[in-house]
């Protein structure tokens, strides 16, 4: 497919080096600044242009009336927007553009139509929805939904005195009486999708799938008890911050943002007013401990500096036994953070990446099936894919034994209606299905991918 990505910020670079991975695509980056456009074109071997989304002769000079997709993620809404307008006059593509302001968030349907976008990226949105998802299962380091939201992928860390602790993946059915797959294992910078015969160790971090009475009834076999956090306390007063209280006090939380500008402050008190603000410098360990941080079910770290963010929340581990969350924005040191005990991590560019991949691939498909959900898992290693299942794919209607599948390719998980089934050797992926596979692989766009 030929791809425009204008704007080369953090989530633009990411996308284009995701996007690159696919190594089927004709991409073409675009940019006032043309060091950052040189670097990617020579990093990735890609097209780049010079210049400004909303001219028309740079979006034909990057070649807008051949594109398939096009997709605006500069540092400004209002230019994101005008651009996906001339796009879609100029060269007839699908468009997508970010938009963060929550100003804009009540007229998104009507921009989306009027416009003509197909798809609107919030990247504040999406973390906040993520971290919400966590917070409201706090035993998880991170959780993924399929299924519209019926089947949980969780990755969570063996603790010491694990009924886990050196236990046959194998036999974890039958001993602990649970119907969840493990799909996953990270252990040190090794990442794999066990078999049978794997053997898991305290310290791993496993990722295990199934329906969400199941994953909450293996949490208690195995020792985790449940406990329902009700309170928040959020350091930076940021887009995430605000989308986060505002989706956190739908499920009753209460919620507590420092912030250290006053302007900010007396704009989300104005926003969020059933949101406790704190005008206050979060980074100051005095203050967190002034404001309960002892005494808080989870801290949330905000800052836009990925360093504060790691050493704030270090601290609140030290100090508490709160669910902590933090933000990375970078990930120029992701060796030396995955050593650190940082419980869960949200690359808020990650989950971007995975909307638009998701998009393209959806686009790309092949008439066998098609991708309803993606997301990246172990640690960005190996991907889970939701795939709906037609009735002329070759893997409808065949038994998974009789099915030769491609190494490190697992079928988690088959949602039948309402029913969701945890598959053996003899289940089949049946039209109308949706199934989730896990693969190390990248690139599958088609159920198909999954056969050697």
């Amino acid at each position: 497919m030929n791809i425009i990505i204008v704007g080369c910020g953090k989530v633009g670079q990411k996308i284009t080096e995701m996007l690159s991975y696919e190594k089927e695509h004709n991409i073409t980056v675009i940019d006032h600044r043309y060091s950052v456009v040189s670097h990617l074109a020579n990093e990735y071997d890609i097209m780049g242009v010079e210049g400004s989304g909303t001219s028309i002769d740079t979006l034909t000079e990057a070649g807008i009336e051949n594109a398939d997709i096009l997709i605006a993620v500069t540092g400004s809404d209002e230019i994101n927007l005008i651009t996906c307008l001339i796009a879609k006059k100029a060269g007839n593509c699908q468009t997508i553009a970010r938009v963060r302001k929550p100003e804009f968030g009540k007229e998104i349907a009507l921009l989306k139509d009027d416009l003509g976008l197909a798809m609107v990226i919030n990247p504040e949105l999406a973390a906040a929805t993520e971290i919400a998802r966590v917070l409201k299962f706090p035993s998880a380091i991170q959780i993924d939904t399929f299924a519209k939201g019926r089947v949980e992928l969780l990755k969570f860390k063996i603790p010491e005195s694990s009924p886990l602790d050196n236990l046959k993946i194998s036999d974890l059915s039958a001993k602990l009486d649970c119907d969840v797959l493990v799909c996953g294992i990270e252990r040190g910078e090794e990442a794999v999708i066990p078999r049978g015969d794997f053997v898991l160790k305290q310290g791993d971090k496993i990722s295990i799938v199934g329906a969400f009475a199941n994953v909450t009834d293996f949490f208690k076999k195995i020792g985790f008890k449940p406990h329902n956090i009700k309170d928040t306390t959020i350091v930076g007063g940021g887009e995430t911050a605000y989308y986060l209280a505002k989706i956190l006090q739908q499920s009753a939380f209460n919620v507590k943002i420092i912030e250290k500008d006053s302007n900010r402050c007396d704009e989300l008190c104005r926003l969020l007013p059933k949101t406790t603000i704190i005008n206050g410098d979060g980074t100051d360990t005095r203050v967190l401990m002034e404001e309960g941080l002892e005494y808080a079910g989870s801290f949330v770290s905000l800052i836009n500096i990925d360093e504060e963010n790691i050493m704030l929340s270090l601290f609140a581990k030290s100090k508490t036994n709160a669910k902590v969350i933090t933000k990375i924005n970078r990930i120029a040191y992701d060796e030396v953070i995955s050593g650190l005990d940082l419980d869960t991590i949200i690359y808020p560019k990650n989950i971007t990446a995975e909307y638009i991949v998701r998009f393209v691939r959806a686009k790309n498909n092949s008439v066998g099936s098609n991708i309803e959900t993606m997301h990246f898992v172990l640690d960005g290693k190996a991907e889970a894919l939701e795939f709906k299942i037609e009735k002329d794919s070759p893997v409808a209607n065949v038994a998974l034994e009789e099915l030769t599948l491609k190494d490190n390719v697992l079928v988690a998980c088959i949602n039948r209606g309402r029913r969701i089934i945890i598959p053996r050797g003899k289940d089949v992926m049946q039209p109308g299905d949706t199934v989730v596979v896990v693969t190390v692989s990248s690139g599958f766009k088609d159920i198909s991918d999954i056969l050697k």
